[in-house]
């Protein structure tokens, strides 16, 4: 009657002993490290880095813990944060400015538990310590620089119409376009009305001139705002994920502010360093009027860039094109060398704008130049062949398959739409985070020795599996929790506190079921499965109940809301788990097997 069949066994211990291989890389703690990364795509992280980075710790008789490239930057890890300090400053000044030193932290876990995957919990900003901004998107600037596009895009427009007009002109957030007669402003009115239906155009003369002027409309404004922050938002993630910051949080706050997070990150200069990375891409001609020479200035009108190669190249100041016409950029081959390269993709007017530019200068250079950090460097410069259409373009030129990648991903995220303001900035220490660790750690510990103490006086034998089962369900949270790699905060251990006091109201009621049966004179077998079987209604309706809660809240909460619901639903899921399937596996084993079981220890 009280007994499961092997396979049950078999599979409830196989849970468990995955829910402790899970659970245990949270034992182990985290180092302080310090992260190296390269600032420009043309580096990468590679052997030669490393043994960079070994030789300079060496000489200064710094002996790291451990030294392992880890995607694209190279990390060492250090016993305490003195020496964590001592490296960060010989690393900066031994690897100059193009590689990024930061500081971090890095789990302490043994090699065979990496490689099955078992990794940490995520820990949020309060118990990990970084660094937390705030910033302001300036959406002034946002606008203007839509309609400083737009004017470009007026003037091209009628132009390609044949539609005479003697001056377009923005005056602040107005943009004006001039005409010498009335039935030229009406056909110019025409045609923009059509292609420029986010702007309300309104007819005026002054001056003996016939004025059009354009006016964005409510609608558009919102959109172009919106769009500012979320194409902010995408460059911030790209560059910090590029940069192999872990865990960071970066969300949007209200209409016009975003909220950065990065956990483990406790230099705030640097962290301020890697929000402000961002790249663009420029195409212009190469001067080929003038020769250059070694030590001379570059003549008025132009700019001298390096390659590749490290070559000085001298590139005409007027921009043909820039990465905000760029719709997608794509890593891939060139079909011709097979050499890696960036596959880009232009939008309407990017596309028509390189059509003129390459039918008008066959057989001439156009230098693709790739700006990082206000730098600009010549990824390549090629011969116009012919007339190149249709938007697509390919950049290539001495790449490796991983600054294919990693050019394509910077021109994806593009520059930042609008400017940035920082109004809120703090770190966290390490040792406020470990302290809010070992407080929420003590707060669990001592909920659960209480519920232990009160379940073994109450229920005797029947309260310590109770118990039991929910050791087994704090576990099995813990690795889940690992598994998915959630990010968990001080609401998240409230969370886990609040899941074990739940979790045992299931046992507390399979016991007072159990006693209830027995109080109708029924055998101790039969009250055993009739305690479990009723109960488990009246289980699952309660758990249900707080699941649709639990479901609710990380739906429309946000933040630390999010990560409390996570927790709580996660929860539930394993609480039933372990009060109806371990607890029971737990009684069939000890009172299962007994044919003439005449008394409970149930209290």
């Amino acid at each position: 009657m009280n007994r499961y069949p092997l396979w049950k066994y078999l599979l409830i211990l196989a849970i468990l002993l995955a829910g402790l291989i899970y659970t245990l890389p949270n034992f182990y703690g985290e180092s302080p490290a310090v992260q190296v990364s390269p600032m420009r795509t043309s580096l990468k992280a590679d052997t030669a880095l490393l043994e960079r980075v070994n030789n300079t710790l060496k000489a200064a008789n710094l002996a790291p813990e451990m030294v392992a490239l880890d995607g694209n930057s190279v990390k060492a890890r250090f016993a305490d944060t003195d020496n964590q300090l001592k490296a960060k400053d010989l690393l900066i000044s031994g690897l100059g400015e193009d590689y990024m030193v930061a500081l971090n932290l890095l789990s302490r876990s043994p090699q065979w538990l990496t490689q099955l995957n078992a990794l940490p919990m995520y820990l949020g900003l309060d118990l990990r310590g970084g660094v937390h901004f705030l910033l302001q998107v300036d959406m002034k600037a946002a606008l203007g620089k839509s309609l400083d596009a737009a004017t470009g895009d007026i003037r091209t427009a009628l132009r390609d119409q044949k539609i005479a007009y003697t001056g377009v002109n923005r005056e602040a957030n107005l943009l004006v376009i001039k005409f010498r007669d009335a039935d030229t402003r009406s056909k110019g009115e025409a045609e923009l009305k059509q292609r420029f239906s986010d702007y309300a155009l309104t007819a005026t003369e002054a001056g003996g001139e016939f004025l059009l002027q354009a006016v964005l409309k409510l609608e558009a404004e919102r959109r172009i705002q919106d769009s500012a922050v979320q194409q902010n938002l995408l460059t911030l993630r790209n560059r910090v994920n590029e940069l192999g910051v872990a865990e960071p949080v970066i969300q949007q706050q209200g209409a016009d502010r975003v909220v950065v997070q990065l956990p483990g990150v406790q230099d705030t200069a640097r962290a301020k360093d890697i929000l402000g990375r961002t790249a663009t891409l420029e195409v212009r001609m190469v001067d080929e009027e003038h020769q250059l020479s070694v030590g001379s200035a570059a003549p008025f009108g132009t700019e001298m860039f390096k390659d590749r190669s490290g070559n000085m190249l001298l590139v005409k100041k007027q921009v043909i094109l820039t990465g905000e016409r760029i719709n997608d950029a794509q890593p891939g081959f060139d079909n011709r060398s097979n050499e890696a390269a960036v596959h880009i993709n232009l939008d309407g007017v990017g596309a028509r704008k390189f059509k003129e530019a390459t039918r008008e200068n066959v057989g001439k250079r156009m230098a693709i130049i790739l700006f990082e950090k206000g730098k600009g460097e010549i990824v390549t410069a090629p011969v116009i062949r012919e007339e190149i259409g249709g938007g697509r373009v390919q950049i290539s030129g001495q790449m490796t398959t991983v600054e294919a990648q990693n050019t394509s991903l910077l021109l994806r995220a593009g520059a930042l739409a609008a400017p940035m303001e920082i109004i809120e900035e703090r770190t966290v220490g390490p040792s406020l985070g470990a302290d809010n660790i070992k407080r929420g750690f003590d707060s669990t510990k001592i909920g659960f020795i209480m519920v232990s103490a009160f379940m073994i006086i109450y229920y005797l034998m029947f309260g310590t599996i109770s118990m039991l089962a929910l050791a087994a369900n704090l576990l099995l949270l813990v690795a889940l929790l690992s598994m998915i790699q959630a990010t968990l905060t001080l609401p998240g251990m409230a969370g886990i506190a609040l899941t074990l006091g739940m979790a045992i109201d299931s046992n507390v009621l399979i016991n007072e079921r159990i006693r209830e049966e027995l109080r109708m004179g029924i055998t101790p077998q039969a009250a055993i499965h009739a305690g479990y079987d009723r109960a488990f209604g009246t289980i699952l309706d309660s758990n249900a109940t707080t699941l649709i809660a639990g479901i609710a809240l990380f739906m429309f909460g946000s933040g630390p809301i999010k990560g409390f619901a996570v927790v709580l639903c996660l929860g539930i899921l394993t609480s039933m788990f372990s009060a109806v399937l371990i607890s029971r596996a737990l009684v069939n084993l000890i009172y299962g097997r007994k044919l003439r079981l005449a008394k409970l220890a149930i209290g």
